[in-house]
Parts: structure tokens; sequence; C-alpha cells
């Protein structure tokens, strides 16, 4: 199945894990739902759950650059979750790829971090997120995100590395 979706998932997402082992797209929904109820409410628990412990899962992003295995990811994220910097973001525009055992949800993450001076900045990623479905349940293997702005990656970079 590949069609254009309403989702929208920001601030208000729920955790729903114990929903991410119903093989249907449902349970893929709720992995990605999941993931962004964790970066949102900076929940590392939750975040360490979503992701898969596989050494070859992948992220891909504008701060971490490349890093591959579940453990990597999630200690990455988790130094962003204990710094000051605070990141709010609604993944929306999404195409779903969904397919027996896989699930892709391609799109925009939108939303804003907070500057030295207390001022909302604009954030906006294109985002690709892969979910597969193993033993008994949807976890995350792969994200893929990028900045275009060439001046807005550079303050991003340089606010979340302090």
């Amino acid at each position: 199945m590949i069609e254009y979706t309403d989702i929208s998932y920001g601030p208000e997402s729920r955790n729903r894990l114990h929903e991410a082992g119903d093989p249907s797209a449902e349970g893929a929904l709720a992995a990605l739902e999941s993931f962004y109820y964790a970066l949102n409410n900076r929940d590392i628990e939750a975040l360490r759950a979503d992701w898969t412990a596989d050494p070859l899962a992948q992220l891909n992003n504008p701060v971490g650059g490349i890093l591959r295995g579940g453990a990597p990811i999630a200690d990455l994220y988790e130094k962003i979750f204990a710094g000051s910097l605070k990141v709010t973001v609604t993944f929306g525009d999404v195409v779903a790829y969904i397919g027996e055992r896989h699930a892709v949800f391609a799109g925009r993450e939108s939303g804003h971090y907070l500057g030295p001076d207390g001022g909302r900045i604009p954030l906006e990623i294109r985002t690709s997120r892969y979910f597969r479905y193993e033993t008994g349940r949807w976890s995350q293997y792969h994200h893929h995100g990028s900045i275009d702005d060439p001046d807005a990656l550079r303050a991003y970079q340089q606010a979340v590395r302090g």
C-alpha cells in the first residue's frame, strides 16, 4: 500500500508502544506515534523501546551524522534530551509505504527550538522513517533527516552541540 496520509504526530502524540505488537499497519502507526511522543516529551526509555537493538539500525540526521546500532542511536538522543535545548516537532505531509513486515513514512518535521534569547527558531526537516515487524513488534530501523537551508542547519547544529 502506498498512500498520502493525514498523519500528524507532534507534541500531543501518545506512547502507544503497547500497540506496536499488532502486525497490521495500525501497529506500525503506533510505533511511529510513540517515537514522536518520546521525542517531544524527552522520554529516553520510550525512545529506546521504539528503536531496534539491531547493530545495523541506522540514523542519518543533521546532528548525529551517520550512527549505526540501536544503543548508539539512543545514546545520542539521551545526550540531546539531557541538554538545555528543547525541540518540538510535528511530523506531517506523510506518504506511507506499508507492506506485510515493513513500513516507510516519508514527510516533513515542522517545529521549533528555543534560541539563546528564548525566541522560537523555526525548524523544517525532510524526514523518512523505516519500521520493520520483527520478533512480534514494530521497531524503528532507519531514520533519515535533512535540513535544506545551510544557515538553518548550521544554527541548529550549534544549538544542539552547545
